[in-house]
């Protein structure tokens, strides 16, 4: 599977950006997540969904603190990570993931990972 992200870029505090993953296999019925790294930091868990026939899971980590939302477009393969009321310490490369091992909040290792986009929110 290959991810390709898009959608980073340059904004300012409080102002929302979309980021976008488009999977060369399927996303439905399978684990997507984003993760993010900040210079100098690990790479840190985001955010992992899954949408079955008969639900949608997501589970969030604290610092997003209700202003991230992840969905899917299953038909062209495509997660997005809404992201609200940016703030400066959002400043990372932000990573989409796909597959492997979810176990539970955030306990996720992927089999599979983008390139990256980097998200830069000034003051």
């Amino acid at each position: 599977v290959q991810l390709v992200e898009s959608g980073g870029g340059l904004v300012e505090a409080g102002d929302s950006l979309r980021l976008s993953c488009t999977a060369s296999g399927r996303t439905f019925n399978r684990v997507m997540g984003w993760f993010r790294q900040a210079p100098g930091k690990e790479r840190e868990f985001v955010v992992a969904f899954k949408n079955t026939a008969d639900t949608t899971y997501s589970y969030y980590a604290d610092f997003v603190q209700g202003r991230f939302t992840i969905s899917a477009d299953n038909a062209k393969n495509t997660v997005y990570l809404q992201m609200n009321s940016l703030k400066p310490e959002d400043t990372a490369v932000y990573y989409c993931a796909a597959g492997g091992i979810y176990r539970s909040s955030d306990t996720y290792y992927p089999d599979y990972w983008g390139q990256g986009t980097q998200v830069t929110v000034s003051s």
